[in-house]
Formats: structure tokens, sequence, C-alpha cells
């Protein structure tokens, strides 16, 4: 793949790493940015396209590095500036491309502007960067509206003079006002910084939150309102989602990007409807969006067909590829969420430490291997979770004073977080953190983390390791355009063949089912004769090819 390919984002498998949770340098039990450097030889290995980089700026970890205090520097904690050029050197060299977060909904309580804005005052071109105002009640002591934030509570946080700042996630976390324009171009000059230093891309957090309905009286939503987009609004009207005027941002963004050879490529977090989110990927916008209805889809083959054939179909109308993700730092790990029964409550199974219902680790270890084969023999990107190639399951049993995930205490402990997913990497099948680095980890591993080691899983045949290495590196020869043709199938089975003649089956029922003529080229559980087992996916190519 040429590194001034324009396009190569369309079809890439891109490597998401949570700094703090993938390997640690200097033993402090915290992930760094020298630590993702001596790894990057795994994912080489592993033959990924890209690294997508979460959030390494300074930050007081109010959201696990989502509250942002400098957007043009690295946390100390993480690393220097020659610390991440350093990797994306490395990376450049052994043909990774870098992606990186940008959060620009909100910045951490602790940025200057913020900590400006408390000390200016009311009314002032401070205080005008972010979202205040007045109270309601005679002496302003009331929000100024209903609404709820993502993490539980209010979204309003009142500071000592009297007004009120608007913040959707923690109350360290204000938003920015993207009314104003000094706000616009500095993030401007974040994206040439970034792209100034060799970043090849931007995945934009909370993308589709940025403008809001401001205008007085502000509105409020109502009981129902159930954390904004699932309140039944028209489309384009909610107050602070998915607004119609945010895409004057990201237009204003793509000229940004298109001024460097490659362009940079851009990837929305929009948890909208998929007719809504394909808006931002646009030619002259992002060019890409996360495809959320995929993760959440049940086991079926109905229901995935349908996600499937419409998240094709809007892509293409938009002239941009599809992009598929099973897990990733804000979602409860697919090699469990396959293991429980279809319908269960993820939130009520992590309060009760996962054992209400209690998970079957083999089918869910089946059904993902399942799942990931049939999703990178899909037309479009494939966005994996670091340590999902290692079949790590969802760590359910963290006790609550281990919880770091702010969603614990401001939601009055009734909803666990997202720690579980965040446990640091097991590298090797020993040692004080399983390899994670020379001391402890900053959240406790369980020991089922040394038998899926990369240690323990390399070179052992049918490990989920090295089925992920020889699917990824199958994929790179099986390519052809960003189409598929569906093939008809018994009940219960997906078969569709991509333009190369590639044809990819899961059998998603209880038994087996006849294989078609054809040479095997990949499954994601033995195959014995001429049958596809359940829980299955296989790759073939067809008898005629």
């Amino acid at each position: 793949m040429s590194s001034q390919d324009p396009d190569w984002w369309r079809q890439a498998v891109v490597y998401q790493v949570y700094p703090r949770s993938f390997a640690d340098a200097d033993g402090d039990g915290i992930g760094d940015i020298p630590g993702i450097t001596a790894r990057l030889g795994h994912l080489a290995t592993l033959g990924v396209d890209a690294l997508w980089l979460s959030p390494f700026y300074p930050s007081e970890l109010k959201d696990g590095g989502y509250d942002v205090a400098d957007y043009r520097d690295v946390d100390p904690r993480l690393g220097t500036l020659d610390d991440f050029d350093t990797m994306v050197a490395e990376a450049h060299r052994l043909g990774i491309k870098v992606i990186i977060d940008i959060v620009p909904n909100h910045s951490s309580d602790q940025h200057v502007w913020f900590q400006e804005a408390l000390a200016a005052g009311p009314g002032s071109p401070a205080r005008d960067r972010y979202v205040f105002r007045d109270g309601r009640g005679d002496g302003g002591e009331l929000p100024p509206t209903d609404w709820e934030a993502n993490f539980g509570g209010s979204v309003w946080q009142r500071v000592p003079d009297g007004q009120w700042y608007l913040h959707l996630f923690a109350p360290e976390q204000p938003d920015f006002n993207w009314a104003n324009e000094e706000v616009r171009a500095d993030f401007r000059t974040t994206l040439r910084f970034w792209s100034d230093r060799g970043v090849d891309g931007f995945r934009i957090d909370v993308a589709h939150g940025l403008t809001k309905d401001l205008a007085d009286p502000l509105r409020d939503l109502g009981p129902d309102q159930h954390r904004g987009l699932q309140n039944e609004v028209p489309d384009g009207t909610h107050p602070y989602y998915d607004r119609d005027e945010v895409h004057d941002i990201y237009r204003d963004w793509r000229k940004v990007l298109d001024s460097y050879t490659p362009p940079r490529m851009a990837v929305a977090e929009a948890w909208v409807k998929n007719a809504r989110r394909v808006l931002y990927t646009r030619a002259d916008e992002l060019g890409q969006a996360f495809n959320f209805e995929y993760l959440q889809t049940d086991w079926s083959t109905v229901k995935l067909r349908e996600v499937i054939a419409t998240s094709l179909e809007t892509a293409q109308a938009a002239g941009a590829s599809a992009t598929w993700v099973l897990s990733n730092h804000d979602v409860v790990r697919h090699a469990s969420r396959l293991a429980l029964p279809a319908g269960t409550d993820l939130g009520a199974w992590l309060l009760s430490d996962g054992t209400e219902p209690m998970a079957d680790p083999a089918l869910g270890r089946r059904r993902a291997r399942a799942a990931t084969l049939l999703m990178l023999a899909l037309p479009g990107s494939s966005y994996l979770y670091q340590g999902e190639e290692l079949g790590l399951p969802e760590v359910a049993e963290l006790p609550a004073e281990v919880l770091q995930d702010p969603v614990w205490e401001q939601s009055g402990r009734s909803r666990k977080g997202r720690d579980g997913c965040r446990v640091p990497l097991p590298w090797t099948r020993s040692g004080p953190s399983y390899g994670f680095g020379p001391g402890g980890a900053w959240l406790p591993q369980p020991a089922v983390f040394g038998p899926l080691s990369v240690e323990a899983q390399e070179g052992v045949e049918g490990s989920t390791l090295e089925l992920y290495r020889s699917a990824l590196r199958l994929r790179r020869k099986l390519l052809g355009d960003e189409t598929l043709t569906w093939v008809p199938a018994p009940d219960d089975v997906l078969h569709f063949v991509r333009s190369s003649g590639w044809h990819c089956l899961t059998n998603l029922s209880a038994t087996s089912v006849p294989l078609p003529a054809g040479d095997v080229v990949l499954a994601s559980s033995e195959v014995a004769g001429s049958n596809l087992p359940p829980d299955t996916t296989v790759w073939l190519r067809a008898a005629d090819h």
C-alpha cells in the first residue's frame, strides 16, 4: 500500500491502542508512548495498516484522557513530543499509518482557556469560548435546562459567581462554544500541528456534539430524553446533538486536511442513525464514520444481513467506504458479549461482576472468531481494538475500589462503566503484569490473561492470535473492489462473494450445513469434511475460480 495513496484508508485494517493499557516502558504501571514504540513490531507482524491512538494529551484523567488540558502536547506520564515523533517514525518505517484522537466537543477544566474563563467572569470574551448561562429561579439557583449528562446528572455545573457551564459528559469536561471563531481557529491550528508531525489521520470524538442551539429561551427535553439522541426529535433539530450546522465545521476541516499530500483522513465517532451518520462521510467532510449498528447487532442472520446491506448502500451513496467494528474502549468486549444470551442487559451484567447471567466463554470465543472473520471479509475498513486479537474477555469482576471510569460515581454507582475493556494487555504468561511492564498495572489483570498472552499464543496453530495474523495476511491478497454479491444460502447462513471470487460463509445455526464446492482458505473453527460447523466463518475459493 503506497504511502502516498490518498485512498489507503478505504479498505484498511486499523488497530486501536488505548495508550495507558498497551505497554508500560518505565514501570510506573501506566502504558506510555515509548512502550507503544517498543511493541510496534507486534502490529507489523499482525498485519494492520494503521494505528489509531486514543488520547495521549496532558489530562487529569477524569475521563480516561478524554479531558484534554493541552491539545498540542503529550502527557508527561506518557512521554514527550520527541517520544511521539519517534513512535510515528518507527510506525512509518514498518509501513503503519498513524491516526490520533481529536476531542473537539470539550476540554479539561484544567485547560488554560477554562481557567481564564473562571477568572474573567460573566460576559467576558474568555467565557464565550465555552457555554456559560445564568440559572433559572429567583436567584439563578436552578440549572438553565433539564438536560441530562451522558455520565449521569445534569449537564450544567454552577461556578462560585452563580453562572452555570455546560458539560455533556463529566463536570471536568466543559463544552466549547463552537459559535466562537477563536475556538474554530484553534482547532485548525491543532490539526496542522499534528499533520505537520506526520500524523496520517484523525478520529473525531463525539463528532455529532459540537454545535448547539443555545438561543434563548433554552428548551427542556422532558423526563424521557434518555441521554440525548434517544429522544424523539426531528433529524437535525436536537438542541445539542447532530445538528445540521456541525457539517460547516467539517467542511472547513476538510480544506485543512486536503492541503497535505496525501490528504489526511478522518473518521467520525457519531452515535446517530445510519441515514444521518452518512452525512459526516461526504467527500468534502470527514470521509468516514464508525458504524455502531454492526457492533450492536445480535448474532442473527437476518439482522446482520440487513445491517451489512444498509451500511454498504448508504456509504456507497455518499462515495465513502463502510466501517466495521466489534469492540472499542467504550463497550463490553465482543468475546464476552457473544458469550451471553441474546438480550442480556450488559449494564446489569457488569454490576453483577459478570455472574448474572453466567457467560459461556467457549461459545463467546467461537462466535467472536466467526464474527471477526465475517467482518474482515466485508468491503470497507475494519477497526480492531487492542487485545481482541488475543480473544480477551471483558474483565467484569473488577472490584468497586479500583474503578476509575467517572461513569461509576456520576451515575450514583448504578453503572459500572468501561474499565473492564481497558485492563492492560498481557504480553507474557507470567510476571507482575503479564509483561505489560516491569511492575504492576493500573487496573488488576485476571489470571486468565496469562494463557491468553501474546507469548502463550504466538506460533500456536489455531490460536486466536494466529487466526488474526492469517486473516490479515490473506485479506490483502483477496481484496477487490468495495462491493459484494449475496449468494443464496440455507437458513441462518450468511454467504457473499467479493469481486475477486473470494467467498465468505458464516453459519449462525446450531447445526452443521453443507459447504459449496471450493477450497477453504481460512476458517474461524476447525472444519472437517465438507460441512460448515455451527458458529463458524470460512473464507473459500469457489471451484470456478
